[in-house]
């Protein structure tokens, strides 16, 4: 039985989760249910090495720090492909499956980072069941039996011919009404959970077939790409000219090479409030609760604060989450609308809407603890041997103290060890740099003064992770 390749899709901002979700630190990242994300759950998924290859994250280059950083908190290594610019899921696979073929995969499975499973050997189960239709010349999805008529879902409607434990698809059905969910759900219709399982030559050849713009483009990516470890840069003029389509709509609804197999696990796509509502552990009223929160006759609600103490009193289905800087509140019927609220307030240059108050460095993280005009106070943690880039600013001088751990700097060409209670005035114009050479995360709080305060005030000389 050849190893499983998982490649993980790792994309998108997660508008409908806001504010917990956003363009900063999308919703695959962050713990929605527990203490572990969905980007690190999917991993352990794929970590059984007698099934499962090495994971490929497809993902662009803002997201892939945050990537190696959650696969090293559970020890898996992982590869990863950078596309350079987002055009949809096609492309992003499509060059996924040609980089797999490189390392001699014989079996790729394609997922998305950001899906709820419950049931580990029950997923397993289904990827072993997949192999015999891959290897036939398949391409294998996992169709979910409905708990209810979404109209949130794709569906897939299976037919009578069978390959092992799956069955040949006769059509991908969109999104319906409530009325059309009901029907397809009495006819047997499952949800389109949009994993797939195939050979890389399979899926490529398919997408040649439909999509011949789309497969070159690809194909020319990997071949020209540049690779830095265990980090692929796709080329970027090849993988332009890729046309952006979901691989449903390049390959999927148009191939008749695909096989559903009904799975025996739980799933959800986590893309909504009510989704977390669903599957969480909800009181005696159908309540689900997070955090520091009160609540007093209230019934079919989610609430949850990652912050401010939180009362809720006298409400029914409604959606209430509080963070440090922003907060939702809203009627469930009614989020639907949140991703168009969420865009109005991008389109109005509210940094909440894209940016959470803390904000992740390839180095470790900040998080802003207060602003005011020509100040600005940040609390920055500096991972285990994390170095942040040898730079200057022009229009802001900063002092740093050290509040836990050990930090090297170098400023002007001097290098100095500062411990606990100890601080450095780094002035405008200063070369400089913040090294953690310890085992532990440095903690300190700096505090810039200037007239102009915003990040893009940096010029970089040096820098281990290659930005700009």
């Amino acid at each position: 039985m050849p190893l499983i390749t998982p490649v993980i899709l790792v994309g998108g901002s997660g508008k409908r989760l806001w504010p917990l979700s956003r363009e900063s630190m999308p919703k695959q990242f962050v713990p929605l249910l527990g203490k572990q994300s969905t980007f690190h759950q999917t991993l352990l998924r794929v970590a059984d090495r007698s099934l499962f290859a090495k994971p490929v994250i497809a993902t662009n280059d803002s997201y892939r720090f945050m990537a190696e950083q959650q696969a090293r908190e559970i020890g898996m290594e992982i590869d990863v492909v950078i596309e350079p610019q987002r055009r949809d899921s096609g492309p992003a696979m499509a060059a996924a499956a040609a980089y797999a073929r490189t390392l001699g995969a014989e079996a790729v499975l394609a997922m998305a980072s950001d899906h709820m499973v419950i049931g580990v050997e029950e997923f397993r189960a289904a990827c072993r069941e997949s192999l015999p239709a891959v290897a036939a010349g398949g391409i294998v999805t996992f169709g979910i039996p409905p708990t209810e008529p979404k109209t949130d879902y794709g569906y897939i409607r299976p037919g009578s011919e069978h390959l092992g434990g799956a069955r040949k698809v006769t059509a991908f059905v969109e999104k319906p009404n409530a009325q059309t969910a009901l029907r397809y759900i009495q006819e047997g219709l499952m949800w389109n959970a949009s994993y797939f399982l195939f050979a890389p030559d399979t899926l490529l050849s398919e997408m040649a077939r439909f999509e011949p713009a789309m497969a070159a483009a690809a194909e020319e990516a990997v071949a020209k790409a540049r690779k830095v470890g265990s980090t692929v840069f796709l080329d970027a003029d090849a993988f332009n000219k890729a046309p952006a389509k979901s691989i449903d709509y390049a390959v999927m609804e148009r191939t008749d090479k695909c096989w559903v197999v009904p799975a025996r696990f739980r799933w959800s796509d986590l893309g909504t409030w009510d989704a977390l509502l669903d599957i969480g552990e909800s009181d005696s009223a159908g309540n689900v609760v997070e955090g520091p929160v009160e609540i007093d006759h209230v019934r079919n609600s989610y609430i949850r604060s990652d912050g401010p103490l939180t009362a809720v009193i006298g409400v029914e289905e409604v959606v209430v989450v509080a963070m440090n800087d922003a907060v939702l509140v809203g009627h469930r019927a009614n989020l639907p609308r949140l991703k168009d609220v969420v865009q109005r307030m991008s389109d109005g240059n509210h940094k909440a809407a894209t940016e959470h108050a803390m904000m992740h460095r390839p180095w470790g993280s900040y998080q802003d603890i207060d602003r005011g005009e020509r100040f600005r106070a940040k609390r920055m943690t500096v991972n285990p041997k994390g170095k942040l880039s040898l730079q200057s600013h022009k229009h802001r001088a900063e002092h740093w103290v050290v509040v836990k751990g050990v930090a090297e700097v170098a400023l002007d060409g001097k290098i100095m060890t500062l411990h606990e209670n100890e601080s450095v005035f780094i002035p405008k114009g200063g070369v400089h740099r913040l090294s953690n050479p310890g085992t532990e995360p440095l903690e300190v709080v700096e505090v810039q003064t200037g007239d102009y305060l915003e990040e893009d005030d940096i010029t970089r000389y040096e820098d281990i992770y290659a930005r700009a």
